[in-house]
């Protein structure tokens, strides 16, 4: 065997020491050889490995395939049944972990046969970093190693060249990078074995700084001055955390060698990073390195003016612990204190000009003389786009306005203008002058779009050809469980032929079956083969309600068609697209059964009336009054005011319990700590109709996971009965992950049905009004109370009641609501947006015995817009009872400002 064909054998066993051992023992003329032929058996070796590969898959799907058979059948000879799942349980005969091959590492022993054979420094550079071992190498510390026992043969020169060369071949590493390159492990291992003096290139420090540091590091004196200078150490660095730093990181060493005389280098290399500025996220690692060294008051004094340059316009982390080392020396000059003040109250972040209005406020206090030279950055403060911190500094100058001559005076007066009306009147009664005029807010609403309507439902299914599948919709699976009733009467060898489409699974569902279109399959596989076995449905509290009352009503053809009793049609089949059944059908529907002597199935009648309109004409009364069978006379009761009306309401539980009494709490309490749950209520006379009955009781008022399974269908369920559909969706509303909840489909499909409006009803749109995660769009969001206005319908102010109880009562915040329902009154719906808010603010307002926060300011600031646009001019008695206080704080004089407008 020749040189080259022991290295190619070498290199197909996948074993990057191996390579190195063959190699290595070979001559110089035949390492010249070698190297000649190897850039040639880059695609060789590639295409050589993924054939190794393909040929290991093969051999492990046919093993696994196998595998699967014998467990079949050992399964079958005891009796028992295989289910689908078992195919891909995980460490099975028939599904092993797949683990890496030693012989797919081609890159890697090519990497290593290149470096021991390639003459010259530069040369083997290029090569270790070809892009073909870039990107499909398997590069590991242990190949690293190896390189580097490689590498070490070489002369000592020829050493220093290659780490210097490899250093400088370096390029910066992207941000998502997720591991260091083992080709950076290279060159560092080989600077630290030659004791090379590093070249200044910048990805080489980072290179050093993404490893855990070394002790006794040689490269330690050279690198650690340009930690503070290189781009992208600080990006590689972001993640460490310090509290405390944990061991092994550059956190904790630099905390080491700062107590070994390294101190000022660290400190003057923090500062000097921050005064070279970029982005916040880029210099939170030296932060942290910043506060973990704890500067002393006399080295902060040493470096005050490089501190008070960063108060201007460093980046807020860095800003922050720069005046929170300023605020803790005790000498510095006034002229000096007075430009840093101004530096920070002229930024735009809230809390750092909140921060400087705290020093200025102290500053005054132990300041001689007059404060004219304070004025000018108090100025500053009053243009901050928070109404929070305006207020804070109106409050701050009220507070030493005796303390400005003349002149400081007028220097506040020329910032007034850009106050709120109100603040810059606050001041005016101070310092005179004249406050800006409060300018009317410009508002035009688009006309209200035309209201959204159900579309019509779509004609029955009536020839075999027009039986489409039963999923993807209500709509759909009705059609088809009609359909296939009506076919099996009228066209049985029609239906056949057009159900062998199907590609039906070899055996039946495991049972219970808790989706509709298992009940599908299982009633195409009765028409087709004979043989299904009895209906699966799940027991009692497993699934909701209504889910387990759609199941009965497939259940119950299934049945039908196993006893040889199914009726020639349902009576249940929609004829609107709001799941309505017309009236006068249904008694047309029922008149059939009599004559051809047919029994009504009792989840199908049952249905059918629950879809009755509300309203039903005197003459279609009359002749169902004229129909003789139970089924007959039961609709004649329904539509003759036998419908059920029952009474509702949403209470509110702490901690899945009623309040001590077992009494609701009370709408204005404030939220309990714990999570909170609603809890439906209703409250009806039984019909004596079991499933109608069983669908009129209140759920449970914890959501149980699987309950939620067809909630897009609830609606059609009973569309004349919304109220209690909404009551029947308040479990899987707050908590829908990672289940199913409700969402605008539902929402909308309630708000076309009919019946009377209650807090169920009010709540699910208040909901979808103050959840931002279903869309960030607020003109989406305001999409249903738009509709609902363009109808005349629904309640709007207990819409508002039920939104004030969220905000109250959840992790929903104010200031998504408030954007969704200015988008609501751009779109045409001004009016009833006030309406909301007259419903909202007597329950999220606080009461006499609570504290006002800053969002209770920011709710009447907004109430007075809506007022505006709606231009209403009833008083509201609570807005009314806050506006009479004695007190003078920013909540009390929004309450003000809304009372005037309001009467």
């Amino acid at each position: 065997m020749t040189a080259w064909e022991t290295v190619v054998a070498a290199i197909d066993t996948g074993d990057p020491q191996w390579v190195a051992e063959r190699v290595l023992a070979l001559g110089e003329r035949e390492r010249r050889e070698v190297a000649a032929l190897l850039p040639a058996h880059i695609a060789v070796a590639e295409e050589r490995a993924h054939a190794r590969e393909l040929e290991r898959v093969t051999r492990r799907e046919r093993e696994s395939e196998a595998a699967w058979r014998e467990h079949v059948r050992r399964a079958e000879r005891a009796g028992r049944i295989v289910h689908e799942y078992e195919r891909w349980e995980w460490n099975t005969p028939w599904n092993r972990p797949w683990s890496l091959e030693r012989e797919a590492n081609w890159a890697d022993s090519l990497r290593v046969a290149g470096a021991a054979t390639i003459g010259g420094a530069a040369a083997v550079v290029a090569w270790l970093n070809r892009r073909e071992f870039q990107e499909r190498g398997e590069a590991s510390g242990a190949t690293t190693a190896i390189l580097e026992g490689v590498l070490s043969t070489r002369p000592a020169a020829w050493q220093e060249d290659f780490a210097t060369r490899a250093a400088l071949r370096l390029r910066p590493a992207p941000r998502r990078r997720r591991r260091p390159d083992e080709t950076d492990a290279l060159a560092l291992a080989m600077l630290r074995r030659t004791g090379v003096v590093p070249p200044e290139h910048d990805p080489l420090v980072v290179a050093w700084v993404r490893r855990p540091p070394v002790r006794e590091d040689p490269l330690l004196d050279h690198l650690l001055p340009r930690l503070f200078e290189a781009e992208g150490v600080g990006a590689a660095l972001r993640g460490e955390r310090a509290e405390p730093p944990a061991r092994g990181t550059w956190l904790a060493t630099l905390k080491r060698l700062a107590g070994q005389g390294r101190r000022d280098l660290l400190l003057d290399g923090c500062v000097r990073r921050f005064l070279r500025g970029g982005e916040a996220a880029d210099l939170r690692f030296f932060v942290r390195l910043h506060e973990l060294l704890q500067p002393t008051p006399d080295e902060v004094s040493k470096r005050a003016a490089d501190y008070l340059r960063l108060l201007l316009a460093a980046p807020g982390p860095v800003a922050e612990a720069a005046l929170r080392h300023l605020r803790g020396l005790d000498h510095l000059d006034h002229a000096d204190v007075s430009e840093a003040l101004r530096a920070l109250l002229f930024r735009p972040e809230r809390k750092l000009v909140t921060a400087g209005l705290t020093w200025l406020d102290a500053v005054a206090r132990a300041w001689p003389g007059d404060l004219d030279e304070l004025a000018p950055a108090l100025g500053y403060a009053f243009a901050c786009e928070s109404a929070d911190v305006q207020g804070r500094a109106v409050r701050i100058a009220v507070k030493h306005a005796k303390r400005f001559t003349p002149v400081g005076a007028q220097a506040l007066r020329d910032s007034f203008g850009v106050l709120p009306h109100q603040l810059g009147e606050t001041l005016v009664a101070v310092f005179g002058g004249e406050a800006a005029e409060e300018p009317p807010e410009p508002f035009t609403p688009a006309e209200l779009p035309a209201p959204r309507y159900a579309e019509a439902f779509p004609a029955p299914v009536t020839t075999p050809v027009e039986l489409g599948p039963c999923w993807g919709g209500w709509e759909s699976a009705e059609l088809w469980l009609a359909g296939v009733v009506r076919l099996h009467h009228d066209d049985r060898d029609g239906l056949v032929a057009k159900l062998s489409e199907w590609r039906l699974g070899r055996r039946s569902h495991e049972r219970p079956w808790l989706d509709v279109w298992q009940w599908c399959e299982e009633i195409a596989r009765l028409i087709l083969t004979g043989g299904s076995p009895a209906g699966g449905l799940p027991r009692g509290g497993a699934v909701s309600a209504p889910h387990l009352f759609l199941l009965r009503r497939w259940a119950e053809v299934h049945s039908a068609l196993q006893g040889g009793v199914l009726p020639p049609y349902l009576l249940a089949e929609p004829t609107e697209g709001t799941g309505h059944v017309d009236a006068g059908e249904l008694v047309a529907r029922l008149a059939g059964y009599e004559r051809r002597g047919v029994e009504a199935l009792p989840a199908d009648l049952q249905q059918a009336l629950l879809r009755l309109p509300r309203e039903v004409a005197p003459e279609v009364v009359a002749r169902a009054r004229l129909l003789t069978s139970e089924a007959g006379r039961a609709a004649a009761r329904w539509m003759d005011g036998g419908s059920p009306e029952p009474v509702t309401e949403v209470g509110w539980l702490a901690s899945g319990r009623l309040d001590p009494g077992g009494e609701y709490r009370d709408d204005r309490a404030p939220a309990d700590t714990r999570t909170p749950d609603l809890a439906p209520r209703i409250r009806v006379a039984p019909t004596g109709l079991p499933l109608v009955d069983e669908l009129f009781t209140e759920p449970g008022w914890r959501r149980r996971e699987g309950q939620g399974g067809l909630l897009p269908w609830w609606p059609y369920v009973m569309p004349s009965h919304r109220e209690v559909v909404a009551l029947h969706f308040v479990p899987h509303l707050l908590y829908g992950w990672p289940a199913q909840g409700v969402g605008p489909p539902e929402a909308y499909a309630l708000a076309l049905a009919d019946g009377p409006w209650g807090e169920g009803m009010a709540l699910v749109p208040a909901f979808l009004l103050a959840d931002p995660s279903w869309s960030k769009l607020p003109v989406v969001r305001a999409g249903l109370v738009v509709d609902l206005a363009a109808r005349g319908d629904g309640d709007a102010e207990e819409i508002g009641r039920q939104l004030g109880l969220l905000l109250r009562r959840t992790w929903l915040k104010p200031g998504p609501v408030f954007e969704t329902l200015e988008s609501a009154a751009e779109q045409g719906a001004h009016r009833e947006v006030w309406r909301i808010m007259t419903g909202f603010l007597p329950v999220f307002l606080p009461g006499p015995e609570e504290r006002p926060h800053t969002r209770h300011t920011q709710v009447l600031a907004f109430a007075l817009r809506t007022a505006r646009w709606a231009g209403a001019r009833e008083p509201v008695p609570c807005v009314a009872e806050i506006a009479e206080r004695r007190a003078s704080n920013n909540f009390v004089r929004e309450a003000r400002r809304l009372h005037t407008y309001l009467t």
